[in-house]
């Protein structure tokens, strides 16, 4: 049993002789903070080798509890996993527990320690040693307990939690999975922090439970672009037996680590107290963050005594930004009118394979992915989320709306309401310093509640944020409404709106647009069009969320609007599972893998031209949305952001030629169609003449005539070979035993070309640092072509070092594609590890050899099965007649 802190300094040290190749590696917040050397506080991830069991052991909670025969885990972790098809209830509901045993080193002693869970989902108890120090209601909101007193040094200590997702109203969401949008997957599926400190310290807020207090609070007022008042408010806690003084010192650092601010107020807190004490920063030329400069300060925050040292301190990254939703006049960024409608998506956080429980690299390559198509705002659907993807949004320059847990349910029970009210008073504690939070939205979603309900939670948010700059959003149509000064609706498809010109006051956004169903049972809809379909059904899609041929809520609609109608998030940005319905929902611009469908480009061909330094792709881009299968369109869909687009056809090298009209409003970037040019009889022709280079279609997008972007394809023609890439956005992977990233097999020809239309299975192996996640049990190894590509979840282990992923068809023959191989570098940890050794290289060898098999048991009886059913058609009208009645997805 050890830490890795000497470990890792040798190999930072072995780092320093062998070079490493660079790459962009995003920084995660821990706790809320972001470590500061020299300051008495560290950070140890309490992520690896945790025992887990499936079902109920009411003694778990015991030291002398035996559970040498669980399964071993690492954190996130999800209970199981599951089939990328896995709605309707496939996934586990019920009772888990986790065990963790670890010996703290000595150097510990004398330190506070806190336990940090970021989030463990449905109910949970979290025990020490056989001590009960934690029971938290809902799964999306941090678990925090103080440790101290109960740790021991020179033996082993076991930390027990039991968590349980099954179906409880007594806590939001608390509506039953069957009849939800959404999925319950359990387990501790964020990370778990061990912060250590001194006993004079920062608090944390969501632990302190302090309206308006605890921790660091930044918040600003004055906002210009000459200069900007920095608010800051902070809490300091003494558990010494004797009074501290001091002071806190600020220092503001720019983007190059140079001082441009800082400030210095005494403390004095009583013993076994806790003191707040507020300061300002005021600087001159701000560099304003938003979301084409997403510009971060570093704000450091020391705790000195009296002699000047150093007893606590860490560092927030900041974004100084002033946002004013003005009704008619529309939406203010830093004093200045926004140009434009501000167009999103919503969010759920769900993956393939693993569930809700997503490294922190995943979430960030999520908001990279979603800034890349030219999104600006995201909203957090139906619940705050990891706070590794807030971080990206702060880096990445997305807009946030921070959701408060619920859907579509009320429960008249007392408790109920206290608890929602706890999750925005959280909500708000954790996410306040974030420049990227655009509004809160503390209603519950498509919920019938109280009126009196609405005007609590809209009051909840101002006394937790008694500071400028902040907004809460509700629907139009909810009760209450008329205390929130943004209203979720659609904009009017037929002219002027008469509610919003009866409201210059109210400033209009559109919360999800996008779906388009049959009904609210059957949900057959053009926009759902999963990416295994193939063209026909993604370029409907897409066209769909551009600007379809009947009246509806779309991307063109969006920019029809007035200026007090800002914008809307499109229903989805992912693929994701569901309770209430068998299929997954299939409306993404991605895949639940996170590959991309058409409309990703269709997005992508409206950002903005403009080439900047953002860490995310901008400027301009052409996409040729065509396969040039035999079963392809005739017609050609191009998508482009640039003024013309010239189009180069195999069949006698003809052009087209296509120039974007200038309009006074509408859709940056109208869908570009190519009529009648593809012929599969011309390829044919071309082919029998050994002339298959001949055949291909190029686009090219021009700016005052000069070619800017391209785009080629060619036909694929005998699948030979298997390409393989990492999905990594560049990022670094790290040795931490959590970081997932997905690697891609594709079927190809000689040339590179992707075989779209295939039905072979990739078998994937694995040697080195490194794990695939789940088997065939759960169809992810072997795996199914689909659409060309196959793709699968690599984990790391604790150890840096290369991973070499191999794939292959599942069925190899002399005539069969070859196999292609593919090597991963992982690198050392940022945070040192707890954990047990022997129990780790168990947890490897698990999924080795077993690829984790956690797929729900099948013991439930056909007649059980008959009876639940119709069950769940009586359920169903519930929710069809309240989607139907909130109007949603137009």
């Amino acid at each position: 049993m050890i830490m890795r802190k000497d470990f890792y300094l040798l190999l930072l040290l072995l780092m320093s002789i062998v070079p490493v190749k660079a790459a962009f590696q995003p920084q995660y917040s821990v706790a809320g903070f972001y470590p500061l050397e020299h300051t008495g506080r560290e950070v140890y991830s309490m992520n690896p080798a945790w025992r887990f069991y499936k079902g109920s052991a009411p003694e778990a909670y015991r030291v002398d509890f035996d559970d040498d025969n669980w399964a071993v885990v690492s954190l996130p972790d999800g209970i199981e996993y599951l089939p990328t098809e896995a709605s309707g209830c496939i996934n586990y509901q019920g009772e888990v527990w986790y065990r963790k045993h670890f010996t703290p080193d000595n150097s510990l002693k004398g330190k506070k320690l806190f336990l940090h869970f970021e989030a463990i989902m449905g109910k949970s108890k979290v025990w020490i040693n056989g001590q009960l120090i934690n029971e938290h209601f809902g799964g999306f909101l941090p678990v925090i307990a103080d440790i101290t007193p109960y740790v021991t040094f020179e033996k082993e200590n076991v930390i027990a939690v039991w968590a349980d997702n099954s179906d409880d109203p007594s806590y939001p969401p608390g509506k039953a999975q069957d009849v939800l949008d959404f999925t319950y997957c359990g387990g501790i599926y964020r990370d778990c922090w061990l912060i250590a400190h001194n006993d004079v310290y920062i608090t944390d807020p969501n632990y302190e439970n302090q309206v308006a207090g605890g921790g660091l609070f930044v918040a600003f007022d004055k906002v210009s672009e000459q200069t900007a008042d920095i608010l800051l408010n902070i809490q300091v806690r003494n558990d010494r037996k004797q009074s501290f003084n001091g002071r806190v010192v600020y220092e503001l650092l720019d983007a190059n680590a140079e001082k441009v601010g800082e400030a210095t107020h005494k403390l004095s807190v009583g013993k076994q107290k806790a003191a707040v004490v507020a300061n300002k920063i005021r600087i001159s030329d701000p560099h304003l963050w938003s979301p084409d400069s997403p510009y971060l300060y570093q704000l450091h925050v020391y705790v000195q005594d009296n002699h000047g040292n150093t007893i606590d301190g860490y560092k927030r990254r900041i974004g100084v930004r002033s946002i004013e939703f003005k009704g008619k006049d529309g939406f203010w960024l830093n004093g200045k009118p926004y140009d434009a409608p501000l167009i999103g998506a919503n969010r759920h956080q769900d993956f393939a394979v693993v569930g809700n429980a997503l490294s922190n690299s995943m979430h960030w390559r999520d908001a990279k992915k979603l800034r890349d198509a030219g999104l600006k705002v995201i909203r957090n659907a139906h619940y705050p989320q990891d706070p590794a993807f807030m971080d990206a949004c702060d880096e990445l320059g997305l807009f946030v709306i921070v959701n408060t847990p619920g859907w579509q349910f009320w429960n008249e029970a007392p408790e109920f309401a206290q608890r929602v009210y706890s999750d925005i008073r959280n909500m708000v504690r954790r996410d306040r310093n974030h420049p990227s939070v655009w509004m809160w939205e503390p209603i519950l979603n498509e919920t019938w509640y109280p009126a009196d309900f609405a005007q609590k939670v809209r009051d909840i948010v101002m006394e937790e944020y008694p500071y400028p700059y902040c907004y809460t959003g509700c629907d139009s149509e909810a009760k209450g409404h008329e205390y929130f000064p943004v209203l979720f609706k659609h904009p009017h498809l037929r002219g002027v709106d008469k509610e919003e010109a009866e409201h210059p006051e109210i400033t209009y956004f559109t919360r999800e647009w996008g779906d388009n169903v049959d009904d609210w049972s059957s949900h057959n809809s053009p926009s759902r069009a999963s990416r295994a379909w193939g063209e026909t059904p993604m370029l409907i899609q897409a066209q769909g969320y551009a600007n379809p041929s009947y009246p509806y809520t779309c991307y063109e609609t969006l920019f029809q609007t007035t200026r007090q109608h800002i914008g809307g998030c499109l229903w989805h940005s992912f693929d994701h599972q569901r309770g209430y319905h068998p299929d997954p929902f299939y409306g993404g611009i991605m895949d639940a893998f996170r590959q991309p469908k058409y409309s990703y480009y269709m997005f992508k061909s409206q950002r903005s031209l403009q080439k900047t330094d953002l860490i995310a792709e901008t400027g301009p881009m052409v996409y040729i949305a065509h396969a040039m299968t035999p079963f392809s369109p005739k017609d050609v869909t191009v998508y482009s952001n640039c003024e013309e687009v010239r189009l180069t056809v195999f069949k006698d090298g003809k052009q087209y030629n296509y120039k974007k009209e200038k309009r006074e409003k509408g859709m940056p970037s109208p869908v570009i169609t190519f009529k009648d040019v593809y012929d599969f009889m011309q390829d044919k022709a071309l082919s029998r003449q050994r002339k298959q280079a001949d055949v291909y279609m190029l686009a090219e997008g021009l700016m005052d005539g000069k070619v800017v972007a391209t785009h080629k394809v060619s036909p694929s023609r005998r699948p030979s070979r298997l390409l393989l890439w990492v999905d990594n956005e560049g990022m670094n992977m790290e040795a931490n035993g959590s970081d997932i990233v997905t690697v891609i097999a594709a079927v190809a020809d000689d040339n590179g070309n992707i075989k779209r239309l295939n039905n072979y299975f990739i078998r994937f192996e694995i040697e080195g640092e490194g794990v695939i996640l789940g088997g065939e049990d759960v169809m992810a190894n072997p795996r199914p072509v689909q659409w060309g590509t196959a793709p699968v979840l690599v984990k790391s282990t604790t150890t840096p070092g290369k991973i070499k992923i191999r794939a292959s068809v599942l069925i190899e023959g002399k005539q069969m594609p070859a196999s292609e191989a593919i090597e991963i570098e992982t690198h050392p940890v940022i945070y040192p590890l707890i954990f047990d050794v022997a129990e780790e290289n168990a947890a490897v060898k698990m999924v080795r050899e077993k690829s984790v098999d956690k797929v729900r048991d099948e013991d439930c009886a056909r007649e059980v099965k008959k009876l639940q059913m119709e069950l769940n058609q009586y359920k169903l009208k519930e929710v069809e007649q309240q989607q139907t009645d909130f109007g949603e997805k137009r």
